[in-house]
């Protein structure tokens, strides 16, 4: 395997970390060197790339007293870091998605640090998707989700072999693993046998951009969107996890009893998309149902504020990013009762089971009738979204590579 070229602003290690280099790491005061990967900031637009963005922006602009921090990438699309991160020291790999994704793996399975040789070096590397290279240097693996294991017919063929291949073996290779959710970490302790001690649960934050929309700014929205009628909400990939056909029956139920509203599907088109347009024409929803596409993060908060409900009914979430914009915007929130949704809810929203079509129904039917508790909802859930911040996930982060390094050490040491 060839060695790819590296465009680094600092020197490239020619062996890894030496022990030496490593146990430096655990001196009081020394600023841990963290290398951590922020492909999915450049290349993906869903919850991966908002984790990772938000993530490295409050390490850099909160822990740089504890973290000195590299911003890693394979440059495969041309893509660049988003301008929150361009100043920040960084390198890159030019290598295809696929060399990349393979040759990770090939380490891993051959149980050789051949990346050692082409990264910058640090202390500790920090992995923010599923894809962990095999290192000399200690590692954290963040996961997010192992929806491929729970829900195998949600995923193309060919990711599913390599995350059903690869996953394990990435997982053991860590020194840590974050998990986003106390979900995430039963579904490591019960499918891989991995000890709890060595999963932190660091859940995700919401920005502060998310807040009751300035009402010209969802006056635009709606406009843009739905001028004519008020308007439900689904944010997310489309694709068959996120159990838009429930959503649907439900909403043709709700035409017939004469509900005016439409449901607006924001997300870019995923695996199986088109049975959903199917299922559209086939309830002759053509007139009551939008498919937006990717909206703009600048829109978002108008987008929920103006919603009269948001719905995600999905069968598995390794988090919910949209059940806690909503709720802080101020949006009342139908949520599955199944998964990581009610960790993130709370009791700030209507959860029902992402099977029972009735539930979800008078949920929804609840909502639109009774304004009484549409605005309970909306307190109560803009209060759960307080809980949930960036700043504490790069805390608690920061925490889980303390513990990482100096550990490290104490095995150098003896």
């Amino acid at each position: 395997m060839g060695a790819p070229v590296l465009a680094a602003s600092e020197p490239v290690s020619k062996s890894g970390p030496s022990p030496a280099q490593t146990v430096g790491a655990g001196r009081a005061g020394a600023r841990l060197r963290v290398l951590l990967d922020a492909g999915p900031a450049v290349h993906q637009r869903a919850g991966l790339s908002r984790y990772t963005e938000r993530l490295a922006a409050h390490l850099l602009q909160e822990q740089g007293d504890r973290v000195a921090l590299t911003l890693f990438h394979n440059a495969h699309s041309g893509h660049r870091l988003p301008p929150s991160l361009a100043d920040a020291p960084q390198a890159s790999l030019r290598l295809g998605q696929y060399p990349w994704r393979l040759s990770v793996l090939a380490s891993q399975l051959a149980r050789q640090p051949w990346y050692e040789k082409r990264l910058p070096p640090s202390q500790l590397y920090h992995a923010t998707e599923h894809l962990l290279p095999w290192l000399r240097r200690p590692a954290v693996l963040t996961v997010h989700d192992l929806i491929f294991e729970r829900y195998p017919q949600h995923h193309t063929w060919t990711n599913r072999a390599f995350l059903r291949l690869g996953m394990p073996l990435f997982v053991k290779a860590a020194q840590a693993i974050i998990a986003v959710s106390q979900q995430t970490r039963r579904d490591l302790m019960a499918l891989y046998r991995v000890p709890g001690e060595k999963i932190h649960v660091v859940h995700e934050g919401v920005d502060a951009r998310f807040a009751p929309a300035d009402p010209a700014q969802v006056a635009q929205v709606r406009e843009r969107f739905s001028p004519d009628r008020p308007y439900l909400l689904m944010v997310g990939t489309l694709e068959p996890r996120k159990n838009h056909a429930a959503a649907l029956r439900v909403l043709a139920r709700l035409v017939r009893e004469g509900f005016p509203h439409r449901l607006l599907i924001a997300g870019g088109r995923g695996w199986l998309f088109q049975p959903i347009q199917e299922l559209v024409d086939e309830l002759g929803l053509g007139q009551r149902v939008r498919f937006t596409g990717y909206v703009a993060d600048a829109e978002l908060p108008a987008l929920y504020s103006g919603a009269e409900a948001l719905v995600m009914p999905s069968l598995y979430e390794g988090f919910g990013f949209p059940v806690l914009e909503a709720m802080a915007c101020g949006t009342p929130v139908v949520c599955s009762n199944v998964s990581s949704l009610p960790e993130v809810a709370g009791s700030a929203a209507l959860l029902v089971d992402p099977r029972d079509e009735e539930a979800l129904l008078a949920a929804l039917r609840r909502i639109l009738t009774e304004p009484g508790l549409a605005e309970e909802l909306s307190r109560r859930g803009r209060e759960q979204a307080a809980r949930f911040s960036w700043s504490r996930c790069a805390e608690e982060t920061v925490a889980v590579y303390q513990a990482v390094v100096q550990e490290a050490a104490g095995r150098w040491s003896r």
